[in-house]
């Protein structure tokens, strides 16, 4: 049987879409995917076609490729079966709503909104309008993330009382951003938090939330969060999320008691100082019969380890590869693609459900702290122009 083929449509052309293109264009036999194959068929600049032509040239897209200077001619195309959005976390929403409102299934980079009213509204519009929608945390597709969940669900090292998480990009924000940057403009929605942070929560809610059974998920019942604003624009340049959960996973009806976690970010200290990951770990997975460490940087871990109680046995560290020297984020598209095959609106390792709660962390870390952006990009009404 032929391999089941995705026709691809990427709005905007910045830096991430570049690298998804580029994992998208690579060959799935690689990472053993026989069963789906990607293909991109249209690109679209907001600002001109000439802007997609070279997106198309740089990247080495086959042709036929339409390129489109109007996001609006993109999501029109008949031939494109699923739209990747790639603009700034303050465009997510209206982007993501042209799309939908035009019957195209989407894959949205994260963070999915600026708020989860935003988030709501999407999820509400795929379900009634019969489509597929996805965040795109690339990180929770890796062979590695699955392993770890797994281990966690065998109960590998019990009940997981604690998790600690951190992606931190030590910088001299003055002289790498200035005012203007989207990592701390706040009409982009920029700051620590919702560029850096998603990264912590995701290890934090991955571990603690997704590794329970459906029914039995529950959001933290306690969340304080402190942020310390960029001195020139107001963004999070740093963000402390402490967190607890009214369960434990793996359940254990002896000890039913609760977890805690922290998930950190920071744009003036490093996770990784020496960028040799010589500070290992950037999470850590504690549990009753031992703990899981995974070196970072979050987004894209290469290695974990189990460490056993003493006396219960060896340390074992395993590292990963990535295939045919992608970045990773094939994985998450080969999602999509086998979520499409099989007439699924969601996906079961990023569900709706999930990607809201997530985005009420997010909320609630802002609120405790005064940090709202500009009245547009908080909006939830569509069409707003930006």
């Amino acid at each position: 049987m032929a391999p089941y083929n995705v026709r691809w449509g990427i709005l905007a052309t910045g830096y991430i879409a570049e690298v998804f293109v580029r994992d998208l264009l690579r060959d799935p036999a690689a990472r053993s995917a026989s069963d789906i194959s990607h293909t991109v068929v249209a690109v679209s600049s907001s600002s001109s076609s000439s802007r997609a032509e070279k997106f198309i040239s740089e990247t080495g897209i086959p042709t036929p490729c339409a390129a489109y200077g109007s996001y609006e001619a993109l999501v029109a195309d008949p031939d494109v079966d699923v739209i990747y959005v790639a603009t700034p976390h303050s465009h997510h929403f209206q982007n993501v709503m042209l799309a939908l409102e035009a019957g195209k299934n989407v894959l949205c980079e994260k963070a999915f909104t600026v708020n989860a009213a935003q988030t709501r509204i999407l999820v509400e519009t795929a379900r009634s309008k019969n489509l597929f929608l996805m965040e795109a945390v690339w990180t929770r597709y890796f062979p590695l993330s699955i392993e770890v969940r797994e281990l966690i669900k065998a109960g590998a090292i019990g009940e997981v009382l604690r998790v600690s998480a951190d992606l931190s990009f030590g910088d001299n924000p003055e002289e790498k951003f200035g005012t203007e940057h989207r990592m701390i403009n706040k009409d982009l929605a920029g700051g620590a938090l919702l560029d850096l942070g998603i990264y912590s929560l995701t290890w934090v809610f991955q571990t603690l939330y997704h590794t329970l059974p459906k029914d039995a998920r529950k959001p933290p019942s306690r969340v304080s969060a402190h942020i310390t604003p960029y001195h020139l624009t107001g963004a999070d340049e740093a963000t402390t999320i402490l967190l607890s959960f009214p369960t434990t996973t793996p359940s254990n009806s002896e000890h039913p008691g609760e977890s805690q976690a922290i998930a950190s970010a920071h744009l003036r200290v490093w996770t990784d100082p020496d960028e040799k990951n010589s500070a290992r770990p950037a999470i850590r997975i504690q549990g009753t019969k031992g703990e899981i460490q995974v070196d970072g940087p979050a987004f894209q871990p290469e290695a974990y380890r189990l460490i056993p109680l003493k006396g219960e046995g060896e340390v074992r560290e395993k590292k990963f590869t990535f295939p045919d020297d992608g970045r990773g984020m094939y994985w998450e598209a080969d999602e999509v693609a086998r979520c499409l095959r099989d007439g699924k609106l969601e996906s079961e390792t990023l569900d709706w459900e999930e990607s809201i709660v997530i985005m009420e962390v997010m909320d609630e870390a802002r609120r405790q702290n005064g940090l709202t952006y500009p009245e547009k990009i908080e909006s939830t009404v569509y069409p707003t122009q930006l």
